[in-house]
């Protein structure tokens, strides 16, 4: 799973309109005397006016001398407040579990902070490692190619160790190959974390669970054809795209805008806009959401998207309906890609997945006998394999599993949850990584609501398209429900520990029983029956309010460590904000978490 404040501290700044052009600036305290100034929408008088009050704050923000803030994102909300996202280095040396969001007023006064690290960075010793000697570790750790080691202040666990952050590419530990960052103590060389960078759909753990059932996963294929006029010309992100295409092409000028089809393995026949490059000759890349691509991996454990081959025919017909086409599976995964983009432009506004107005990409056929799909932060790209040819039969480029792990990215670029540890098999553990599965699902499955298409009706169940014996893989309403992973109900003190798909199903209960309420219903042909932790109903107030609940609370009040109480904290900040601390709204938030067991009353004491 990405960690985005130790990938790179050159990372552009997003506003819901413009890029800034502040990538990697670094920050620190202002001189005696600055202050907020006045109010600006400008981003670069929001940043450095947050910067200003961080350090004017001090005891709440957990800043110290030695402390930089490089801004990572700026929001600038309608009704005046604005949020700057920043990662932190310490004596230059990036701080990992140092990301906060400071809150700001309409006039660029300090209104709180939101921070991963509950303590300050204390000054670090002095290195008895070298970095030669941290990347050996490493990658006999990993059983792969150590890349450079750099020192970082790790303040994860309510530590603050120096230690070398490696990156292992080409490890040997996964099935699927790919690359893990390792942490290693710069003092005494023990390992404090080694992570897989790829986000996997099925976990190790289920795999194993579906091995010892002697179960497959084979998704069922659905290709009745749709009408021609639901075909040409559908779901365009720029309505001037189809007008210039025409000119172009017209004046035979290239690249231009094409309407295409594709024939899918699971929707059926889907509109893809295209690129035409030359007369008869098309490149599966929209153009009109922001270049979008699918590439093929060629059977390769690709990791750098522009070594994948493009997809080209000549006619703008894609695909079979089959495998024997090694361009059906990219129909798949470029529609559920575009109505991924398309469902989070459409509701909040997000131009891409990083909200920079660029195009997301895709490898299908990666590696061989790779039964799984995976975001890959390193690619920064979707990755589907083809199947393992035993348990998992085709490959998973079904819509809902593209928009959970897109989701993936989407919560890389924002919050950055982050698992609290991982087993020596990959399975990952912990609150944050378990909201993190959690909001891949909620909003995966509003990619379906989005689509609505009537091979795949949209529901709040995860991978009803899998072929599963119990007819899903995960559920909202109630993921008790769901035996292979055993998925959790309720929160308990049990859940800070609790694999992290198994743990989703705290907040992913909650987000259903704020949209839908509590009881039995059938909505949209499938029989829900939501139970409740005190046995107390919940009225519902529509998927529509509590998806934007939950999509501002991700992305203003959610940082890496955020736990399913913070989460509680973060939903009723931004129910106040949308709806007003006496809203229905807000009551409706507070009464979802109650309804699984998350109160202000039970919040655990710090655990750092």
């Amino acid at each position: 799973m990405r960690r985005p404040h130790i990938r790179s501290l050159a990372v552009a700044v997003a506003v819901t309109t413009t890029a800034t052009g502040l990538a990697g600036t670094a920050l620190a305290a202002p001189a005696t005397g600055t202050g907020a100034g006045t109010a600006s929408t400008s981003p670069a008088s929001v940043v450095g006016a947050a910067v200003a009050v961080a350090f004017a704050h001090a005891s709440a923000t957990g800043l110290a001398p030695g402390d930089e803030l490089h801004a990572r994102d700026v929001l600038i909300d309608p009704e005046g407040a604005r949020h700057v996202r920043f990662i932190r280095t310490h004596r230059g040396m990036p701080v990992l579990g140092g990301d906060m969001v400071v809150h700001l007023t309409r006039n660029l006064t300090y209104a709180g902070v939101t921070r991963a690290a509950d303590h300050t960075v204390k000054t670090v010793a002095t290195a008895r490692l070298t970095a030669r000697q941290a990347e050996q570790k490493a990658a006999a750790v990993a059983k792969g190619d150590a890349g450079g080691a750099r020192l970082v202040v790790d303040a994860r666990d309510g530590s603050s160790a120096l230690a070398y952050q490696v990156r292992v590419s080409d490890s040997d530990t996964t099935e699927s190959g790919g690359s893990r960052t390792v942490v290693i103590d710069a003092v005494t060389g023990s390992v404090r974390s080694n992570a897989p960078d790829q986000d996997e759909f099925l976990s190790p753990r289920l795999l194993d669970t579906l091995r010892r059932r002697g179960e497959t996963i084979s998704p069922a294929v659905g290709t009745a054809p749709r009408s021609a006029s639901s075909i040409v010309g559908s779901s365009i992100a720029g309505s001037s795209a189809s007008a210039v295409s025409s000119a172009a092409v017209t004046a035979g000028r290239y690249p231009a805008t094409a309407f295409g089809t594709g024939t899918s393995l699971f929707v059926g026949k889907v509109p893809l806009v295209t690129t035409r490059t030359a007369a008869t000759t098309y490149v599966l890349k929209d153009p009109s959401r922001w270049g979008t691509e699918t590439r093929d991996a060629k059977g390769a454990e690709l990791e750098v998207f522009g070594q994948g081959k493009q997809f080209t025919t000549t006619n703008d017909s894609w695909g079979n309906g089959a495998v024997s086409s090694r361009t059906t599976a990219a129909v798949d995964a470029q529609y559920g890609i575009t109505k991924t983009l398309d469902f989070y432009k459409k509701t909040f506004g997000r131009k891409g997945i990083e909200n920079n107005s660029k195009g997301a990409r895709a490898m299908v056929h990666f590696g061989n006998k790779v039964g799984n799909a995976f975001w890959d932060p390193y690619c920064d790209c979707m990755l589907y394999g083809d199947g393992d040819g035993s348990v998992i039969k085709k490959p998973l480029v079904v819509l809902d599993v593209t928009g959970h792990e897109l989701t993936h990215g989407v919560v890389d670029a924002t919050a950055g949850l982050e698992p609290t540890r991982y087993d020596n098999l990959g399975n990952q553990y912990g609150e944050p990584g378990s909201l993190n599965e959690s909001l891949a699902d909620v909003f995966g499955s509003n990619v379906e609501f989005s689509a609505n298409n009537a091979n795949n009706p949209p529901n709040y169940l995860i991978g009803e398209k899998l072929g599963l014996s119990q007819k899903f893989l995960r559920r909202l309403d109630k993921p008790s429900l769901d035996t292979m992973e055993r998925t959790i109900d309720y929160w308990s003190p049990a859940v800070y520990d609790t694999e992290v798909h198994a743990g989703s199903g705290v907040s992913s209960h909650a987000y259903y029983l704020l949209a839908e309420g509590s009881g039995k219903k059938t909505i949209g042909g499938v029989t829900y029956d939501s139970p409740t932790y005190d046995g107390l109903p919940v009225t519902g107030i529509g998927r529509t309010k509590a998806t934007a609940i939950y999509y501002r609370a991700l992305t203003r009040y959610m940082v890496s460590t955020t736990d399913f109480h913070d989460a509680r904290v973060a939903t009723l900040k931004a129910a106040k904000d949308l709806y007003g601390a006496d809203s229905a709204e807000y009551k409706a938030v507070d009464r979802s978490w109650a309804a699984v067991n998350v109160t202000a009353a039970n919040t655990p004491a710090a655990r750092n």
